[in-house]
This record gives C-alpha cells, structure tokens and sequence, in this order.
C-alpha cells in the first residue's frame, strides 16, 4: 500500500506541478473511495457502511445548483486525474509482487518444520503483544497435493491434527534451536496452536490514556525466553494467572 501511495502521490506532483500541494485532500478523497480488491469494497465504505456523499459527487445528484458549477467541475475532473493515477499506481505494484512470489515447494521424502501458533486463554496472541510463531517437526513429506499442499507423516500425540497443510504453514528443515519445539513436550490442538504458559513477571508499568491508567506487567513466556517477553493488562493476568502475583 505505502509503494502504491507513493507512486500516486509522485504522478500527482507531475499533473498539478506547482499547485499539488493543494490537490491531497482530493488524493485523499479518491483513495478512501476508489474499490480496493482485498476489502472488496472501498475504505470509506468498509469504515461507515455507506457510500461517501461530497461535493464531487453532487453533480451526479443534481445538486449542482448548490456550489458553483466551475468549483464542481474542477473538483470532479481533479479527482477523475487522481483515480486514473492510482489504478496505474496499484497495477504497477501487483505487476512487481506478481513478479517478486514464487511458490514453496517440497518433494516427497522432503523433512520440513510444520508452523505453530500460540494461544494464551481461549485467544490467539493478537498484533499488540505478538508472540514470534515456533514449529515442530521435522516431518516428512508424504504426498504432494496440488502446488500449495502436502501431507505429512505426523507421529502418534498429534494424530488429532488434519495431516494436509498449505505450503505458508511449512518451513524448510534447517536446524534453529531457537525456534523449534519439541512435540513430545507441548500439547498440540486440532488447530495447530498450542498453549502458551507465562512463567514469570519482569517488570511493571502504567499506559495512561485520556481518563484512566491501565497497569500493566512484563511477561516471560515458557518458549520464548526474556528476548520474546510482552506487556499485558496487570488485571487479566492476576485473574488468569494469580500465582505469578504470590
């Protein structure tokens, strides 16, 4: 996304030369609703659950009367120039992206890792106090399914787990301490996550907003060792895990 910007703000600079400066709110505007294919809808659209009703867009309400038609038709073709910049733009950048991917692939007899999500609570670890994903394995390779899949040979204790995975949840087998989890030890569910146990608090804090102060404590996690510590909400933690606080 910032690469697309970039190179809508950069032809921007060359339509309106000296006045672009004056055109970003209309940038703004074409940006926030021009259709974006990942969302399949337009941002506005997807913050307000409404089509954005503007100045630009009155003269297809026929309320042209209500602004001058020379500031409507300015104001129309501005943001016509924008949108057309911003569909080179993103076409131009999922042309590099498109040239940039290239599938995993594995073999059959190939030994991989397989990709392992921690869970604290009934949750997954969100983007605020995200803990790095670990794996187990090695596995190996048992039948390739298509290009983006392959079933493992998975032993006994995690026989709950479907054995088809895409290629995205599979790393290539090279040996990292640090990252790899011994299956035997860690209780795997149908979900390919495990649980993740906090075993000490490091450190304490307040993050205060507008009007309150939320406390908030440092935890070491059983896996991930003081380098993967993250701050979490001190009264959740007291109530989950009330033995760290003893």
């Amino acid at each position: 996304m910032i690469q697309t910007l970039e190179d809508m703000l950069r032809a921007c600079v060359i339509d309106f030369k000296g006045g672009w400066e004056e055109q970003l709110h209309f940038v703004e505007f074409a940006y926030n609703n021009s259709y974006q294919q990942n969302i399949r809808m337009t941002p506005f659209g997807a913050l307000y659950g409404k089509a954005c009703r503007t100045p630009v867009c009155w003269d297809e309400l026929g309320e042209r009367s209500k602004m001058g038609p020379e500031l409507v038709e300015q104001s129309v073709e501005a943001v016509k120039v924008i949108k057309e910049r911003l569909k080179i733009a993103q076409s131009r950048q999922k042309s590099y992206a498109d040239k940039r991917w290239r599938p995993l692939e594995f073999q059959v007899g190939d030994h991989i890792f397989l990709k392992m999500s921690p869970m604290r609570g009934l949750s997954r670890f969100g983007k605020k106090g995200k803990l790095n994903s670990r794996y187990v394995g090695p596995f190996e390779i048992l039948e390739r399914i298509g290009t983006l899949a392959n079933r493992l040979a998975l032993p006994p204790n995690l026989l709950q787990v479907h054995n088809v995975f895409h290629v995205l949840m599979l790393r290539k087998y090279e040996p990292d301490s640090t990252h790899v989890l011994d299956h035997e030890v860690i209780e795997v569910d149908d979900r390919v996550s495990y649980m993740e146990r906090p075993i000490m608090i490091e450190d304490k804090k307040e993050q205060v907003l507008r009007n309150k102060t939320i406390p908030l404590v440092k935890v070491i996690w059983e896996h991930h060792g003081t380098e993967g510590a993250t701050w979490e909400r001190e009264e959740a933690m007291r109530r989950l895990h009330h033995h760290l606080f003893e």
